[in-house]
């Protein structure tokens, strides 16, 4: 523990990072840098300042990092369509690599040996941080607390706090049943009630979105404008990355979309019950499938879908970092060159309906060719004889022989 002169935490300022703060003074008797990244969760940040400057830190990091997360890595990641286990949006496990990649940069800004992060060592999140992290410097040190302190439960926690004078100050009171993370992207909800798979959420949970039930009896129209597979405009407003997600998380919330319960299998081996709340990231799935309907080849959008899931693992699993991650992402970015055009969506008490898509400039769609209607010549349809009897030549063969 002697040679860590100087360590890195990633540092909220809530419960857990603020007792690992004291912990690490105490234990490893060197000095701490925090850093407190604004990744849109829609809480306050600037109080982490404070609270690190009582605890005598005096490099401290507060930094907002909407545009980056937007730009750099959910955007990214939605123009493969990344879905996890064919339900969730992966809304924690994109933030991690960013967080990671800060932690590495102020440690080598600051002379630091290590970093710390407050993820426990049943989740995924430890595994996200240290492989980002080792990715980027290989000599990095990294202090995980709950993998060595013997603080086994939030009363421990609670008690540790009392008694070394650390001010805690209790988000969503103490009576809260849930442990949640939230970014521009999603909030999550998981613990205590949520760990019993049958018991259903409480409603008072959510906080971004209403019920489809309380929704609004009149849908609501959006049109979102694309180039080379990203968002760039609203209704014909251009936006910004971070901006297109905040709007799509007001104006699909409020119409009841983005919820989600389910049971994933974590990359650790165990089952875990979680509940989401990711409405922009549910209308932009289904807006950038619109468009690549229009604009991708077949075989190049199949192709797509049968690599998603493992680009989908990847970044669940914590390799965002990897090389084969970045040449996935190579392929899927090449895909998006011809990916322009505009969407229109009706959202209506919890469904994202398309009812609109067109691109001027890229589409292969051929109207006079998929008409019912008189075609001109366009389309010989006796040609489909010989493709069809060339395709089912091994089935005949086949068959054939089990007639004999």
């Amino acid at each position: 523990m002697s040679d860590i002169n100087k360590v890195v935490l990633a540092y909220s300022g809530g419960l857990d990072t603020s007792i690992i703060l004291k912990w690490l003074q105490d234990v490893y008797q060197c000095e701490v840098v925090t850093f407190t990244a604004d990744l849109g969760q829609r809480e306050e940040i600037e109080p982490a300042r404070a609270k690190a400057q009582a605890m005598g830190i005096k490099e401290i990091y507060i930094e907002d990092v909407r545009e980056e997360f937007a730009r750099d890595f959910v955007f990214p990641m939605f123009r493969a369509n990344t879905i996890y286990e064919g339900e969730y949006l992966l809304g924690t496990s994109i933030a991690r690599p960013l967080i990671a990649k800060r932690l590495i940069e102020i440690a080598n800004e600051t002379g630091a040996k290590a970093i710390s992060h407050g993820a426990t060592g049943k989740g995924n999140d430890q595994v996200r941080f240290e492989l980002g992290a080792y990715a980027l410097r290989p000599d990095i040190q990294i202090i995980a607390p709950w993998r060595e302190w013997d603080l086994t439960s939030r009363q421990s926690l609670l008690d540790y706090a009392e008694k070394h004078g650390i001010p805690v100050e209790m988000k969503h009171g103490k009576t809260s049943p849930y442990s949640m993370d939230a970014n521009l992207l999603h909030i999550s909800y998981e613990g205590r009630v949520l760990e019993d798979p049958w018991a259903e959420p409480e409603e008072a949970m959510w906080r971004w979105s209403v019920s489809p039930e309380n929704a609004p009896d009149v849908a609501t129209y959006i049109e979102l404008t694309y180039q080379q597979g990203d968002i760039v405009a609203i209704d014909g407003v251009a936006c910004s990355p971070a901006t297109v997600m905040e709007q799509l998380n007001k104006i699909a919330g409020a119409n009841g979309i983005g919820r989600l319960d389910i049971v994933e299998n974590r990359y650790v081996g165990m089952k875990s019950r979680g509940c989401y709340e990711t409405p922009a990231g549910t209308v932009m799935l289904k807006a950038h499938r619109a468009i690549e309907s229009l604009t991708l080849d077949r075989e190049v959008a199949h192709l797509k879908d049968e690599l998603m899931p493992r680009y989908a693992s990847l970044i669940y699993n914590g390799y965002w970092w990897s090389p084969e991650r970045e040449m996935l992402q190579t392929m899927i970015n090449a895909s998006q060159a011809n990916v322009n055009g505009k969407v229109r969506l009706k959202l209506y008490k919890g469904n994202v309906i398309v009812v609109g898509r067109e691109s001027s400039t890229d589409s292969l769609f051929d109207e006079s060719i998929a008409t019912f209607e008189e075609d001109a010549g366009a389309y010989n349809q006796k040609d489909a004889a010989g493709f069809i009897k060339l395709n089912a030549l091994r089935m005949r063969i086949a068959a054939a022989k089990r007639l004999k």
